[in-house]
């Protein structure tokens, strides 16, 4: 694929991010057939539009009634179109690099309300207690409600060391919850690795962003340098990873697959909107940069892997997960994903910003489809940590209003409603909760990845195993 084709369709995201990761991609609408206009709906707008300026209670500029209009426009067609000024779309671009300035957290809708879906390990947000299912109903003295993605990222991003206040409903808390956050630099570095015990390793990608392969491959190959000897498995967590570069997905899935497997295909109404990405450095580098992968051992592509995944693993890490299983390339561990299927690519507009319009649906390998419905690990294990409140609160693709439908007619039920039948994978469930002396060992901050508090990690070590007996066993 040409580096031209490559600036369509690179990044995906569960949601916003607050002070950050949206989704990008360049495309323009050069060449693109003219769209007849409907006549009689613009007339029925203009005289909206009219009666509004002539009767309504107060004086409404232009501009704000034009670009409502378009927010609303795409924020009705589903959950992950939108519009951007000028401003959000110069924020959207720094975000990719990994680098922004703001709290620290990814978000989503719910409600007319913004949800917390997770915040950023070593942010503010984190350090001030923000927890995932979080609901925030004020950003300073502003209610929320009614407020689109793209304004409560703006109100919560600012000047590091300014101050923004957050008032918070928490589930079982009886009163709002106010926290007096100071904004900061937020850097965030994606991959972070650990050996876990001689002969295997422990990889995190928090985020899909632009040095992800390259930082996975050294993360590798560090380990494997102070192994002393090839890694006997590797752990590969995608918990609570909401997404980023659709290249960086490919990237990491290359790192496992043989070269030229497909990783993934997406379809859509136009030509670029119909994509397969393979394995090959093209599809995934840098144009006039040497491979990211070139410093992998060789070993990687074969060792024994497993995948962590839970319902906070979303878009770009479901499709390293997708990819990985569909190839029985890893066994995935924990419990369903987000599911997210959608492509959206950033349509710069000529005035000045861009909207964030789906464009295309994503299929794994095999054809499979995980929009609205996710994907089911091999091994399901639960997190003993996680309450029956802590459920309630996780929202998933199929729980946001006006989600595309799943073209393969699979959709993983809503939370009233009842299974259509059990979940076939085998279940692991802990029998007695995990201690939480250690916060910096938990899976929502694993800096400090440890197996004895960490069960979904210790069943993933104990599959590596496992295997490892099963190869000697084979030879």
């Amino acid at each position: 694929m040409t580096s031209h084709r490559m600036k369509k369709i690179a990044w995906l995201a569960a949601g916003a991010l607050a002070g950050g990761a949206l989704t990008l991609s360049v495309q323009a609408f050069a060449g693109k057939e003219p769209t007849t206009l409907p006549l009689n709906e613009l007339r029925t707008f203009a005289e909206v539009f009219g009666r509004i300026k002539q009767d309504y209670v107060d004086p409404v500029d232009d501009k704000k009634l034009i670009t409502e209009a378009i927010k609303g426009m795409l924020s009705g067609l589903d959950p992950h179109s939108d519009y951007m000024d000028a401003e959000a779309f110069k924020e959207l671009r720094e975000g990719t690099q990994g680098e922004f300035g703001g709290l620290g957290i990814e978000i989503g809708a719910e409600d007319g309300l913004v949800k917390v879906v997770s915040p950023i390990e070593d942010t503010p947000a984190q350090k001030a207690g923000i927890k995932s299912g979080d609901l925030i109903i004020k950003i300073d003295d502003t209610p929320v409600r009614g407020l689109s993605l793209n304004d409560a990222v703006k109100r919560m991003r600012g000047k590091p060391g300014s101050k923004v206040t957050l008032t918070i409903a928490r589930k079982n808390e009886t009163k709002p919850l106010v926290f007096a956050i100071t904004r900061a630099i937020i850097k965030t570095k994606s991959v972070k690795s650990k050996l876990l015990e001689p002969g295997y390793g422990y990889v995190r990608i928090t985020q899909f962003q632009e040095h992800t392969t390259e930082n996975l491959a050294e993360a590798i190959a560090s380990m494997t340098k102070q192994n002393k000897q090839p890694l006997k498995g590797l752990v590969l967590d995608l918990r609570d990873d909401p997404g980023g570069l659709l290249t960086s997905a490919v990237g990491v899935s290359a790192a496992f697959l043989p070269k030229d497997a497909l990783v993934v295909y997406t379809e859509g109404r136009t030509a670029d909107a119909k994509m397969k990405l393979t394995a090959s450095a093209q599809n995934y580098g840098r144009p006039g940069m040497p491979d990211p992968l070139s410093v992998l051992p060789q070993e990687t592509h074969k060792v024994p892997l497993v995948v962590l995944v839970n319902g906070g693993s979303a878009s770009a890490s479901e499709i390293v997960a997708g990819a990985l299983q569909d190839h029985k390339r890893a066994v995935l561990v924990g419990t369903q994903t987000f599911g997210k299927g959608s492509v959206q690519s950033i349509l710069p507009l000529g005035s000045a910003g861009g909207i964030k319009l789906t464009t295309a649906r994503y299929f794994t390998p095999s054809g499979r489809s995980i929009q609205a419905k996710g994907i089911v690990p091999d091994v399901v294990v639960e997190d003993a940590t996680v309450t029956a409140a802590d459920q309630a609160l996780r929202v998933r693709e199929a729980d946001l209003e006006n989600h595309l439908a799943n073209p393969n007619g699979e959709e993983t039920p809503s939370k009233s409603a009842k299974p259509a039948k059990p979940v076939t994978p085998p279940v692991i469930k802990q029998e007695t909760p995990k201690p939480q002396d250690d916060k910096n060992a938990s899976p929502d901050n694993p800096r400090e990845p440890n197996p004895q508090k960490d069960y979904q990690l210790s069943q993933g070590l104990n599959i590596l195993k496992v295997q490892q007996i099963l190869i000697k066993q084979g030879n």
